[in-house]
């Protein structure tokens, strides 16, 4: 492995860029909120700052490739770079949650697994970006809006406007984000296992790393599907009831 993870100059600046933009969140924006709601909105300003650069940069970075985008291709100097950004914003959010929420066992999870792939991928394995930065993309594509309609969401009991935006924001976002969770990642994924299993990465990445990225992002995929899953459900919910109320 390379130099220790956390003495990394780049993604120490990348987390505490996180850290400053948590605190800012939290001491400025949201500052009147209730307590519960002023940390979860923090997180959110988080997410905010780190998913829609995340898609940017790695766009850049596959884009810049020298090579020809194969699964098992070495990591260029862009792609670590992204890497290392979203390594930063999850262990920022992962102290978030140990520290404030530690019951929220699936989100802990899932942070500590996301940093697993991309921490082996980066410091160990040094192939392999390209697949995980593909998915990464598709991952946070939908994070502007889901911020947003989280957001609206804590404050929508209080705040009428919020409650109509969270409104608003709800069919497009659980559409947007079934169709890239739900189909996109799957394809992709899929893809990157035919590749790993008609030896692609043999010499390159270490059967127990590719094995274990799928099994990680393969259940990650399915959590996300089964929420995007309930929150359909309970939207439907939502406005069978409404319709009741108006016939009645």
């Amino acid at each position: 492995m390379d130099v220790l993870v956390l003495v990394c100059p780049t993604l120490l600046r990348f987390f505490a860029g996180f850290i400053a933009m948590y605190f800012l969140g939290y001491s400025v924006f949201f500052r009147n909120w209730e307590l519960k709601h002023r940390k979860e909105a923090s997180s959110c300003l988080m997410s905010l700052a780190h998913g829609s650069p995340a898609v940017i940069m790695a766009v850049r970075a596959l884009l810049h490739s020298q090579t020809l985008g194969a699964f098992a291709d070495p990591n260029s100097a862009l792609e670590n770079t992204v890497l290392e950004f979203s390594m930063a914003y999850f262990l920022a959010d992962l102290l978030h949650y140990m520290v404030f929420f530690p019951d929220e066992t699936l989100f802990i999870l899932h942070h500590l697994a996301t940093l697993y792939v991309f921490v082996t991928c980066r410091y160990m394995i040094h192939h392999g970006a390209h697949g995980l930065l593909l998915l990464l993309i598709l991952a946070e594509v939908t994070s502007a809006c889901q911020n947003v309609w989280s957001i609206a969401g804590s404050r929508k009991a209080d705040v009428p406007a919020a409650a109509r935006l969270h409104e608003f924001l709800a069919a497009p976002f659980y559409a947007l984000y079934s169709v890239v969770r739900g189909i996109l990642g799957p394809v992709c994924l899929f893809k990157m296992g035919v590749f790993y299993l008609n030896g692609g990465a043999h010499g390159l990445i270490p059967a127990w790393a590719w094995i274990s990225w799928m099994v990680v992002i393969g259940s990650a995929i399915l959590v996300s599907i089964l929420w995007v899953s309930n929150l359909w459900a309970e939207w439907i919910r939502e406005r069978s009831h409404r319709a009741q109320k108006k016939v009645g």
